[in-house]
């Protein structure tokens, strides 16, 4: 069974996304370990943009279940609408008219168990892709792509999970931002949580909410903070205070972010930033034996 980390952060623009590929690149070229890269940022993947040479092998529409309503059977009782927790039935019985608003449904199946007519069938609905690539290191990277418009994020990392192979010894999930639902479904069932802060305000108030997070779900977790030698001394102070372990830090430096903006992370990277992460994959290897 595959080593399941996620890296997450209750903010963006902490470096979340730069920790994903540089450890999935650093592991790879340090183990002979089978590691794949999973992007569940499904709003905005960006991960693959880091590996030039990656080849898009396989590309499979996401679809959502979505009742329909057959106006011909449909007695405009309102009971399907009574049953829908999401508010996604509109039924109007003066004027015959009843709908689903696909952008509300969760596809629970509620309303056809309420339906005592027969009157509602369902229907796929696109609501994403699941694009596997192919990279010069590592088992390459797969990613959800949320469908512009919808609002199925949660639905979208589920399948991206579930499309997994298992022939993986680690898999590292590159998390949304924040702390909402698609996060929750990102990391509940992962082995350890890297958490990136910065040393900033902000950096430290999202982080908090963080970690609330995952110790509500009960996940051992450890904390990287990048842009370590910018901003403030909070986040340590906290960090302290609650004995919470600091796995790493990255400094920042100018001419890698420069490198980073045109995409060039694993070109010219300074002593300083590729020690880092040979400290990281070190500290994770006592941990949890990641290479």
């Amino acid at each position: 069974m595959a080593l399941k980390i996620a890296i997450a952060s209750g903010k963006g623009g902490t470096g979340k996304t730069t920790v994903s590929v540089n450890l999935y690149n650093h592991i790879c070229q340090t183990s002979t370990e089978n590691v794949m890269l999973v992007d569940c940022d499904v709003e905005e993947p960006n991960a693959v943009l880091f590996f030039p040479d990656a080849e898009r092998k396989e590309a499979k529409q996401v679809t959502q279940e979505i009742p329909v309503i057959d106006t011909s059977k449909c007695t405009f009782c309102r009971k399907c609408a009574e049953y829908c927790e999401f508010n996604a039935i509109l039924v109007m019985p003066p004027v015959k008219f009843a709908e689903v608003n696909s952008n509300l449904c969760h596809s629970c199946g509620a309303c056809m168990v309420a339906c005592d007519h027969g009157a509602i069938w369902v229907k796929d609905n696109p609501i994403g892709t699941i694009n596997r690539y192919n990279t010069s290191v590592g088992k390459g990277i797969i990613e959800g792509n949320l469908k512009i418009g919808s609002a199925m994020q949660t639905m979208v990392i589920r399948t991206l999970k579930k499309s997994l192979l298992s022939n993986n010894d680690i898999l590292l999930f590159d998390a949304p931002p924040g702390t909402s639902c698609p996060v929750v479904e990102t990391i509940s069932d992962t082995d350890y949580v890297i958490l990136v802060t910065e040393p900033t305000p902000f950096g430290l108030h999202d982080l908090k909410l963080m970690i609330a997070l995952v110790r509500e779900l009960a996940l051992p977790f450890g904390v990287v903070i990048n842009k370590a030698n910018l901003g403030n001394r909070e986040v340590y102070e906290y960090l302290h205070q609650e004995e919470i372990e600091i796995l790493g830090e990255i400094p920042f430096n100018r001419s890698y972010a420069k490198q980073y903006a045109k995409g060039e992370l694993f070109s010219n990277v300074p002593v300083e930033i590729k020690s880092a992460y040979n400290r990281l994959i070190q500290k994770l290897n006592e941990k949890l034996a990641v290479a």
